[in-house]
């Protein structure tokens, strides 16, 4: 038969897993809980670890984001190239997130096709209540490096930033210009006149920044180029306008009143690239949120990509990059996750 003491030692012994057991329990729904934020609750920065938001290898490639806040969500858009069997494939990809730390798996928008390519989203604007997104075409039939020739710009539209209608062709260069004629551009960006409502411009990569304007997105006036990297970006800061451009490394800002005469605000920032590996390759293709307005987030939002420098010597245009995150109050002095 059992002895006292060995009965009261199985008591004791239980008591503590079952004590164990409830602490465990509690601190799991009490974790749970506080994750659960209110969907109005203001961004925590505070909280996001790593500037890191998808972050590339020699496999896949995250590059060259677009974003819009809209109800309390942040819908990002952006490149996936994939190092298949075959060679790469780029496919416009697409997440949400409502805290800027936890987004959806990444979800693929259009077709596995090297002649087409779809990537590099610019922005989404709200145009005749409608969303519109503007993209690129980057063929690589023959598995080449970058986009060929044929690389032409297009918009995508929807009801609710989820489901996607088919591209259609922006004929920037005019109606009467064939498609063939239009030369290769790539990386476009839509924005309203400041001065002129009704007025929208898109900004292309083709010889520096080419710039086109329509009132109804269809019939498109071509009006020239200036001297600018790829991956356009327009804001409005008070009476000017700031171009937020790709030099060869690095973020240029550029500034003006009238779309014609821009001067340069500094040198090309590059944030935290000296500590980065994984940008040090290469740090480009930002876009700016102004959401100082926004009561959750209150500052401006930069959305850019980094590749790594073994990555660009496998592939050049894939890079192994990643994309991330950076924020400002002025557009001057920007922060990140870990930043002293």
């Amino acid at each position: 038969m059992p002895r006292e003491g060995d009965r009261t030692v199985r008591c004791s012994t239980t008591q503590r897993v079952l004590s164990l057991l409830l602490t465990f329990t509690f601190a799991t729904w009490s974790s749970s809980s506080a994750s659960a934020a209110p969907a109005d609750a203001p961004i925590d920065f505070a909280a996001i670890r790593s500037p890191i938001l998808f972050r590339g290898d020699a496999v896949t490639a995250y590059r060259d984001p677009a974003a819009i806040y809209h109800e309390g969500v942040f819908h990002l858009y952006f490149t996936v190239c994939r190092m298949e069997p075959e060679g790469a494939f780029w496919y416009l990809g697409s997440s949400h997130s409502r805290d800027l730390r936890r987004w959806t798996e990444p979800e693929l928008l259009t077709p596995r096709d090297r002649r087409l390519n779809f990537s590099s989203p610019g922005n989404v604007v709200r145009f005749n209540g409608r969303w519109v997104l503007c993209l690129q075409t980057y063929p690589t039939p023959d598995n080449e490096t970058f986009g060929t020739a044929d690389a032409r710009i297009w918009i995508m539209q929807s009801d609710d930033l989820r489901h996607w209608g088919e591209p259609e062709l922006l004929r920037v260069k005019g109606p009467d210009v064939p498609r063939a004629e239009m030369g290769r551009m790539i990386d476009p960006y839509l924005f309203e006149d400041k001065d002129v409502p009704g007025r929208w411009w898109c900004f292309y990569k083709q010889n520096g920044v080419s710039m086109s304007w329509s009132r109804d997105l269809q019939t498109w006036t071509y009006v020239g180029r200036r001297p600018a990297g790829e991956n356009a970006c327009v804001l409005v800061d008070g009476d000017e306008y700031v171009l937020i451009h790709s030099p060869r490394n690095g973020i240029g800002v550029k500034r003006s009143r009238d779309l014609d005469r821009w001067r340069d605000e500094g040198p090309p920032l590059t944030l935290g690239q000296a500590d980065w590996p994984w940008s040090q390759g290469r740090l480009t293709a930002a876009v700016v949120l102004d959401l100082r307005e926004e009561p959750r987030v209150g500052r401006y939002l930069m959305f850019f990509h980094g590749s790594t420098r073994p990555g660009l010597q496998a592939h050049a245009a894939h890079g192994h990059a990643s994309l991330a995150l950076a924020w400002s109050d002025d557009l001057k002095t920007w922060s990140w996750p870990g930043k002293p």
